[in-house]
């Protein structure tokens, strides 16, 4: 078995509670309306800002990322690119998967066509887990660039902002895991 009778319907409800939980952060922090956002990993924070200056900071969770190169997510204890200390909420997803038998919480990567539904599914999932502020997803490089991922974050408080950089790619060893 895959997972529990009660998990797909928990798993919609997940999905809803997180769309509200976006909703009024979007409204109190009018989240989409900074001309830029950084992340710095290592730190653990998210900043929107605008003309340089910061205007909203996130302490920050790493879930997991999609690939549109290998057409998959991987959960972020999965990669050994992040931090450890920015996965924690990645495994006690995988924690709860294993408690309930929820055999997507536990695999490293899974593949879907839609990776855009699979990818904030599973970050749902994992916002409810660990009731989680809310989360986030950097738009796609539509470019083409090297940068073939995007992350998903879950925010837990405000602090001040460090540097910030953008965080690692996904490391070539991890994709080819099924």
């Amino acid at each position: 078995m895959d997972h529990p009778d009660w998990y797909p319907s928990w798993r919609r409800e997940a999905f809803h509670l997180l769309q509200e939980k976006n909703a009024r952060l979007k409204t109190e922090f009018r989240l989409g309306e900074w001309s830029r956002f950084d992340y710095d990993v290592d730190a653990g924070v998210l900043v929107f800002s605008d003309d340089r200056k910061p205007r909203v900071v996130a302490d920050i969770q790493v879930v997991g990322t999609t690939s549109l190169k290998t057409g998959d997510w991987l959960w972020a204890w999965a990669n050994s690119h992040w931090p450890e200390s920015r996965t924690a909420d990645a495994k006690a997803v995988r924690d709860f998967g294993e408690r309930h038998g929820v055999r997507e919480l536990v695999r490293e990567s899974l593949a879907d066509e839609n990776l855009n539904a699979l990818g904030w599914g599973l970050t749902a999932v994992a916002a409810r887990v660990t009731d989680a502020l809310g989360a986030y997803r950097p738009p796609r490089n539509e470019a083409g660039d090297c940068i073939c991922s995007t992350g998903a974050w879950v925010g837990r408080a405000e602090r001040a902002p460090p540097d910030c950089e953008t965080g690692p790619p996904r490391p070539a060893a991890a994709t080819a895991k099924a």
